[in-house]
């Protein structure tokens, strides 16, 4: 697969559909170097606040472990055509949420689609534009 998502990323906030309350701002900074993928995102809260969460994965299909904030979660990340397909099985106490992230660019590369399927998240959908620089 030859697509690449490297770049900086900032939400188009009237585009995306979120599950729970809208932040103020979302870039993400994405490192994606052959099947090596690290995302940074910083969410701004209405509140000002912000949270900032790096997540790093393998993609070659099989289970592996991914890391999410230094933390291991189990993983698994492939492509599906033009889509990259993230997933995460995640625990919270002693419930286990399962997390699929569908990601497809846009013909010219300007536009990624962040679309949570059949999930935790199922509906929440984030659109980014390519930034020229954060």
């Amino acid at each position: 697969m030859s697509l690449n998502f490297s770049g900086v990323w900032r939400a188009d906030l009237q585009e995306s559909k979120f599950l729970g309350p809208s932040p103020t701002s979302i870039v993400i900074s994405i490192d994606h170097l052959d099947r090596r993928l690290v995302e940074t995102v910083t969410v701004t809260k209405p509140d000002g606040s912000e949270e900032r969460v790096t997540f790093e994965c393998l993609i070659n299909g099989e289970r592996t472990i991914n890391l999410l904030n230094g933390i291991e979660i189990p993983g698994r990340s492939r492509w599906e055509g033009e889509e990259l397909v993230i997933e995460s099985w995640m625990k919270f106490g002693e419930r286990e949420d399962y997390f699929c992230d569908c990601w497809s660019l846009c013909p010219d590369g300007r536009v990624l689609t962040m679309e949570h399927r059949n999930d935790a998240l199922a509906g929440q959908v984030t659109v980014l534009e390519r930034t020229a620089s954060e």
